[in-house]
C-alpha cells in the first residue's frame, strides 16, 4: 500500500490519519491478474498548497477521521479527478476535517478508477461505493440510520450512482458485512458529475467510465439523474454557475428529476467559484458559505442528533 507520505508543502499541514481501512479482504472484484500498485503524486509546487492525488489504486480503502466528540452520524466522501485520479486533501481530508468539527466520524474513499484493467470497468466505482458503505455500517461506533454520502465533481457521480443505484448487484458478496444496506440516508453533491451524456457532460470523465464511443443506452445507464427513484435519499447541491469544467446544467437535472419524484432536495447556486474549489479555494468567495449550509441542512434533518 502506498504511503500518504510526499514531499513537504511550502506551509505546514495537519498530520493525516493514521487508521485505514481496505475495502475487499482479497483481491477486488474483476482484478487483473497484476494488480495496480497504488502512486500519491503532490501538486504542491504548482497548486501552492498540499495537494496530492492518487492513481493506479489497486488497494482501494478508506482513512478515518475520527472526531473528538463523536455525535454517531457518519459521512463516506468521494473526492473528484475525473475517474483518471482521485484527489486526496481539497476534495479529500479538509472536508473530512471540516464535517468531523460537527462530531461526524468520516471516511474518505479511495476508489479504483475505470482504465486500470478491471472487469466490468465502469462499475468499478460503485463497486467500492456500495462495500465501503456496507463496512461503515458494519463496523459498528455509528448510527446505521444516519450515514451521508459526499462527492465532489466525479466523486459527485460515484456518490450520485451510489445514491441512485445502492440496490444494483455489481459484486458477489463476499463477507457478513455485504448484508448491510449500501442506500445512504443522505446525500451532499458538490459540484458533481451528473449527465454522461452531452451537451452537458464532462468529456473526460464520461470517457474514462465508458469509453470513447458510449452507447446511447449506456449513457442513460450512468447518468444518475436518469435513474432517480421515490427511494433515493435526500440531497444537498452545490454548484457554481460559472463552472467551465461541469456545467451547472448537471446539478440543475439533478435537482429537476429530485423533484419530480418527490425527494426531498436544497439546491445552493452560486455566481462565481468555477470548478474544483472545496474549502480551501472557495475563501473570500460566495460559495465559502456551503460547509456551513450543509451543516445546517443536515441539523434540520436530524444528522447531529446525541448517539
Amino acid at each position: 500500500m502506498a504511503s500518504l507520505a510526499a514531499a513537504g508543502p511550502a506551509v505546514a499541514e495537519p498530520a493525516d490519519p493514521t487508521e485505514t481501512l481496505e475495502l475487499w479482504p482479497g483481491r477486488p472484484p474483476g482484478a487483473p491478474a497484476v494488480l495496480p500498485v497504488t502512486k500519491i503524486t503532490d501538486r504542491v509546487a504548482t497548486s501552492g498548497f498540499q495537494d496530492r492525488y492518487a492513481t493506479d489504486i489497486g488497494e482501494p480503502l478508506m482513512t478515518v477521521f475520527r472526531p473528538a466528540k463523536p455525535n454517531g452520524a457518519a459521512a463516506l466522501i468521494a473526492p473528484g479527478g475525473g475517474y483518471i485520479r482521485v484527489v486526496i486533501d481539497k476534495e479529500g481530508f479538509e472536508i473530512a476535517r471540516r464535517l468531523a468539527d460537527a462530531g461526524v466520524t468520516c471516511f474518505v474513499l479511495r476508489y479504483r478508477l475505470p482504465k486500470e484493467g478491471w472487469a466490468n470497468p465502469s462499475d468499478v466505482p460503485l463497486q467500492d461505493a456500495q462495500r465501503a458503505i456496507r463496512l461503515i455500517r458494519a463496523g459498528g461506533g455509528i448510527d446505521p440510520k444516519r450515514v451521508l454520502v459526499l462527492g465532489c465533481s466525479a466523486g459527485g457521480h460515484v456518490a450520485a450512482s451510489l445514491a441512485t443505484g445502492h440496490a444494483r448487484h455489481v459484486y458477489a458478496p463476499v463477507d457478513a458485512a455485504d448484508r448491510q444496506p449500501a442506500r445512504p440516508d443522505l446525500s451532499m453533491l458538490l459540484y458533481p458529475v451528473i449527465d454522461i451524456a452531452p451537451p452537458f457532460a464532462h468529456a473526460g470523465s464520461r470517457e474514462a467510465l465508458l469509453g470513447p464511443s458510449p452507447t446511447p443506452q449506456a449513457e442513460a445507464k450512468y447518468s444518475p439523474h436518469r435513474q432517480v427513484t421515490a427511494d433515493t435519499p435526500p440531497t444537498f447541491l452545490v454548484h457554481a454557475a460559472d463552472d467551465a469544467s461541469v456545467p451547472v446544467e448537471n446539478a440543475l437535472g439533478y435537482l429537476a428529476a429530485l423533484r419530480a419524484a418527490k425527494v426531498p432536495a436544497e439546491a445552493h447556486l452560486f455566481e462565481e467559484g468555477g470548478h474544483g474549489f472545496g474549502i480551501r479555494l472557495a475563501e473570500g468567495k460566495p460559495c465559502a458559505a456551503w460547509p456551513d449550509l450543509l451543516v445546517a441542512w443536515l441539523a434540520r434533518r436530524g444528522f447531529f442528533r446525541a448517539a
